[in-house]
């Protein structure tokens, strides 16, 4: 089987806006490969103090003579980001209920003015909620858990703005970016915003799918771009036709070069891998597409980040999505009177699950993995990726109750679940959870009739949650589930707090398992938090 790797074209709207790299050669590379910002993400979310043309010239005037100083010069000729969570402090004694409810108004963005030249921000005209952080921009698969909790919290207005929001980058850009800056136009992420307007279907009615009808067409058209002329045992961009002409998805970026934001650990990376720069590059960022980034789900057999691999991985997550954007679409265009559009979606749909039951379900471990389309096997390595089929309702009954199983014997630890049984030192490895892996996980038990599970995850997460909430003030973007009493680590920048979508499920789960959750924490050791903020 051969690979057929073409770079996705991209709206001339994307191409036309360019990203810091572009902007500023030479500054750039030495700026970030000499680590003037602790975080290589502040210099390419900084916004320039004069035109970047000008800001160039004069580096390209003085970085030549004697004693430049190259962090002075940053600081002068750029404004470093800030993020409402710097400043803002929690009030225990108010509660955990309290917290959440302030922090939607601390998260909150309004609409952005019209670009500031220099800036990678890219401008959305509705408000819109940012995860907290470093994260100081709006992130597409982040977004649907939080949108969780706005409709718990009766604040669906943003809920729709924020479709609003999405909307309008699909139709500038021809998709949802991983976030609104120029760095992150080569890619997406998973494609949650089927299942956002679902959410406000369901809150505000049937008519919802009309209005967004349009734009979920491009993004499904995004994802499939290129099939017709795709050849069996070949891939292009996101999509890969099996030997048997069958068609399913990968995570993709349409670059393969260092990701802008993490620019001096990928190319330190990069020279620690046995393969080309640019197929290294591609992998990785096809792996921050997935939101997985990083994890031994994507690496080769000696689990390193040198041995990623990730767009030869059928993915079982994002073909679930894949699945329920195909059923959204079906229903939207029965709901128009279109029934032949409808009846084609909805064969799309029958199709998908046959394959993802085919290619990704293991009678043998009784899970659902990934598919190397590159190898034609099954990647032997169970993932939290694999309660997609349970939540969307892809899984037999049969098989939810193996998922249970797995999950009961290989993932549950006291503080909820674990991403992957495997401890790498990657964030989406074990001891670590995240709080959009627990919802799937406790959503798709309860939806498959495993209700006793479900609880328990449920319980111990929103457990974990308040508990460090009660000793730090904080809710964090992942929590170490295996050592409650520790604080997770992993990845390339410090534990975060905000935190979007912990927020979401948080206030979710709440609401439906009441109260007792928040009970103090019993006297333990605090926590030694090493926040970014």
């Amino acid at each position: 089987m051969r690979q057929f790797c073409l770079l996705l074209l991209l709206p001339l709207s994307a191409l036309a806006q360019p990203t810091p790299r572009q902007l500023y050669p030479g500054l750039f590379e030495a700026v970030q490969l000499g680590r003037v910002y602790a975080d290589g993400k502040t210099f390419v979310d900084a916004r320039p103090t004069a035109p970047p043309d000008s800001v160039l010239a004069r580096y390209r005037r003085k970085s030549v003579r004697p004693g430049f100083d190259l962090k002075a010069f940053a600081a002068r000729n750029f404004q470093a980001p800030t993020a409402s969570t710097d400043t803002y402090r929690s009030n225990i004694k108010a509660g955990l209920r309290a917290h959440l409810d302030t922090l939607w108004t601390v998260l909150r963005r309004q609409p952005d003015a019209a670009p500031v030249p220099g800036s990678s921000l890219l401008p959305l005209p509705r408000p819109y909620l940012v995860p907290g952080g470093r994260f100081r921009e709006v992130y597409y698969w982040d977004s649907y858990f939080t949108m969780l909790g706005l409709v718990e919290a009766r604040r669906t207005g943003l809920v729709r703005d924020m479709l609003d929001n999405f909307a309008f980058l699909i139709k500038q850009y021809g998709h949802i970016p991983n976030g609104n800056r120029t760095y992150y136009l080569s890619r997406s992420q998973p494609p949650f915003f089927g299942r956002m307007v679902e959410l406000l279907a369901e809150a505000q009615g049937d008519s919802v799918r009309g209005r967004y009808q349009g734009a979920l067409r491009r993004e499904y058209d995004y994802w499939m771009a290129g099939a017709a002329a795709l050849k069996p045992g070949m891939a292009a961009g996101p999509l890969v036709r099996l030997p048997d002409g069958t068609l399913l998805n990968r995570y993709w970026d349409a670059a393969a070069t260092p990701r802008e934001e993490s620019y001096a650990e990928d190319v330190a990376a990069a020279r620690l891998s046995k393969q080309a720069p640019a197929a290294f590059y591609r992998h990785v960022r096809a792996a921050a597409a997935s939101g997985w980034d990083f994890s031994s789900r994507w690496f080769g057999a000696d689990g390193k980040l040198g041995s990623i691999r990730t767009t030869d991985l059928v993915a079982v997550d994002l073909n679930c999505l894949l699945f329920s954007l195909e059923q959204t679409l079906a229903r939207g265009y029965a709901q128009q009177r279109q029934p032949a559009l409808a009846k084609v979606f909805e064969q799309k749909a029958i199709a998908r699950r046959a394959a993802l039951q085919r290619y990704c379900w293991d009678a043998v471990s009784g899970w659902f993995l990934d598919y190397d389309w590159a190898r034609r096997q099954r990647v032997a390595r169970p993932t939290l990726a694999g309660v997609y089929p349970l939540a969307l309702g892809l899984a037999t009954s049969a098989q939810a109750s193996q998922v249970a199983a797995g999950l009961r014997r290989d993932f549950l630890r006291p503080g909820g679940l674990l991403t992957t049984p495997v401890r790498t030192g990657q964030q989406w490895d074990a001891p670590n959870g995240w709080a959009p892996l627990q919802w799937l996980a406790i959503s798709g038990l309860r939806r498959c009739q495993q209700p006793a599970l479900a609880d328990t995850v449920a319980r111990r997460w929103t457990a974990l949650n308040a508990r460090v909430f009660n000793q730090t003030g904080k809710l964090l973007e992942k929590y170490d589930v295996v050592n409650v009493n520790a604080v997770a680590g992993g990845g390339e920048y410090p534990l975060q707090d905000g935190f979007g979508w912990t927020n979401g499920v948080l206030l979710w789960l709440l609401n439906r398992d009441g109260a007792a959750q928040q009970a103090p924490h019993p006297p333990n050791p605090p926590l030694p938090w090493r926040g970014g903020n």
